[in-house]
């Protein structure tokens, strides 16, 4: 008899730094040696066109550009805002991206509501993104898995689509959001929900409804993940108390969302490694198998490290962690080869 099917191991990825582009290409090559060092599985960021005051950052150009600055690093698109392009475009860059650093990348997808002006300048009726995601989302999967596409959607319309090379390995798939909608969506088409801004008892619930979906309502050739691999992101503030770590994310957050940092505060972590470590042990049990941290604080390098801590921290308290799923390696490239 065979038991159930391990589930994955424990992932920690940072975003190192919320000035990491601004700064100098070797400090930013630096940073990420550091990252790599410090024992964490990847970098991961977010994807903007003109976020509130015109913020942004193209998701797929942030992703070659973190590729090539670091050759093991993962590299976690988190999230990209799939309803303000066109399917075949997406799953083009992604499949070269694929090429470029195999193994390497995580998609994860998501509407884009913290900004409804941001669709509407991109042309997109903001009360039709979810549907245009579910779409594209469908029609981004079957290209990546090497099929040849005939589309007649309420979007998007064409024939004999094809997207050649096929990623190998396949790029792991994710939704992100704290909807029901955008639950529902992980559960029909991804290989796992990335939680934002949620509690525990919130985060027990939408995975019950993942699996729930994922069973009844699989949206593409691809099985639902008998082990999901279900994650949460976060920004968090590092410091010497959980007072001084909240004077360093809280002004960050509200300069980038334009929204006092209280509303964001019981889901943001401040403090020491114990402190973190603490936070998110619940949301291992829950389900959760990858975090994602922006890091806040006063020495972006000593945030790095202790990001590092955090992360041994939690794959050793981890009762599930295991170094192969289904028989193959899940190793990180740094654990694989001996770094």
């Amino acid at each position: 008899m065979t038991g159930p099917p391990a589930a994955p191991p424990i992932r920690v990825g940072v975003t190192p730094d919320v000035k990491l582009w601004s700064r100098p290409w070797a400090e930013r090559r630096r940073m990420l040696e550091l990252v790599a060092d410090a024992g964490i599985d990847h970098v991961f960021f977010a994807d903007h066109v003109s976020f509130r005051i015109g913020h942004g950052n193209d998701g797929m150009v942030t992703a070659a550009a973190l590729a090539n600055l670091h050759p093991t690093l993962g590299v976690y698109l988190g999230v990209y805002l799939l309803p303000l392009r066109h399917p075949i475009p997406v799953a083009r860059q992604l499949a070269n991206l694929a090429e470029m650093a195999p193994g390497r990348i995580s998609f994860g997808v998501g509407i884009g509501g913290d900004d409804r002006h941001e669709v509407e300048v991109c042309g997109v009726d903001p009360r039709t993104r979810g549907r245009r995601t579910d779409e594209s989302l469908g029609i981004v999967l079957r290209l990546l898995a090497g099929e040849t596409v005939d589309h007649a959607g309420e979007f998007f319309s064409f024939s004999e689509a094809r997207i050649v090379p096929v990623p190998e390995p396949p790029i792991p798939t994710y939704v992100g959001g704290r909807s029901d909608a955008a639950i529902r969506r992980a559960g029909r088409f991804a290989d796992g929900w990335l939680g934002i801004w949620c509690t525990v008892e919130h985060y027990r619930a939408a995975l019950r409804l993942y699996a729930e979906t994922a069973a009844a309502e699989r949206a593409i050739d691809t099985p639902a993940p008998q082990a999901p691999d279900h994650g949460i992101q976060l920004w968090i503030g590092l410091g010497d108390s959980r007072e001084e770590a909240a004077g360093w994310v809280g002004p960050e957050l509200e300069r980038f969302y334009r929204v006092p940092f209280k509303a964001f505060e019981k889901y943001t972590p401040c403090g020491t490694v114990d402190d973190i470590v603490e936070f998110f042990m619940p949301y291992l049990d829950a389900g959760c198998r990858h975090i994602n941290m922006t890091l806040c604080g006063g020495n972006p390098d000593e945030a790095i490290l202790a990001a590092g801590e955090v992360a041994r921290r939690l794959r050793e308290a981890d009762p599930l962690a295991s170094a192969t799923v289904g028989g193959a390696d899940r190793r990180t490239p740094r654990e694989s080869d001996g770094r």
